[in-house]
């Protein structure tokens, strides 16, 4: 076994379910619709073009599809943010994410990467734009703005060839076509009002194109209301 390669140290899945208080005043409590409780899968999983087997997503405007199949978090992000949210229990599959991986972060993934993983061929499609379900799963108001503004937001992969994956397989890298456009590039990009390198980045082909729509708007020096999808219905008013 290399254990110089980046590895699936857990696979995640999960199916939308209630959650919340019936009747709840504080926002934080109300009750509310999500996968992001995902359980750990052993043995091994079919990977589709659209996720893995048994995963599910409650809101299929904004989550799922063949660009974000997969939805990848580095293990070691974990510690951080046992710190930061000053819970213990933060750990593997704590933000929905489907790989908890070894090896690697948002400063040394590029978007257009394309790895082999277990029967399966996947490629880095985009970064995760937080949203405010995780701040409601753990009730931090600002998490999902930290998740956003510290980088340590994850990344999807789209599936170029379907198969079998499950924990312990390698992330073997077998092409880089950009490797400037790292993932933390991209949220710099996105959210830093660097419109330049948001004008760059949106000329990558292997971006997916909501990200690339997004990034023609900040080079052009129009920026959307990031509001709902970092607070949502977590605050009132």
């Amino acid at each position: 076994m290399d254990t110089e390669l980046p590895r699936i140290l857990s696979l995640h899945v999960g199916l939308p379910r209630e959650l919340g208080t019936p009747g709840a005043v504080a926002p934080l409590e109300r009750p509310w619709t999500s996968a992001i409780h995902k359980e750990p899968v052993e043995g091994r999983v079919w990977l589709s073009r659209t996720g893995l087997a048994g995963d599910g997503q409650a809101d299929l405007r904004v989550h799922g599809g063949v660009e974000k199949a997969v939805l990848a978090y580095p293990a070691s992000h974990q510690a951080f943010w046992r710190v930061q949210l000053a819970r213990e229990d933060v750990g593997p599959g704590a933000f929905g994410e489907n790989w908890v991986v070894s090896g690697g972060a948002e400063d040394s993934v590029c978007i257009g990467d394309v790895l082999r993983v277990g029967g399966a061929r996947v490629q880095v499609s985009q970064p995760r734009q937080p949203c405010w379900k995780p701040a409601r799963r753990w009730r931090h108001q600002e998490l999902a703005m930290l998740l956003q503004r510290t980088g340590r937001t994850g990344w999807y992969y789209r599936v170029l060839e379907e198969g079998e994956v499950q924990a312990g397989d390698a992330l073997e890298l077998l092409e880089r076509p950009f490797p400037v456009f790292t993932v933390a590039f991209a949220n710099r990009a996105m959210h830093e009002h660097r419109r330049e390198d948001a004008a760059a980045l949106a000329e990558c082909p292997l971006l997916a194109p909501g990200w690339r729509e997004s990034l023609r708007r900040r080079a052009q020096g129009t920026r959307g209301d990031d509001q709902p999808r970092l607070v949502g219905p977590n605050k009132d008013g």
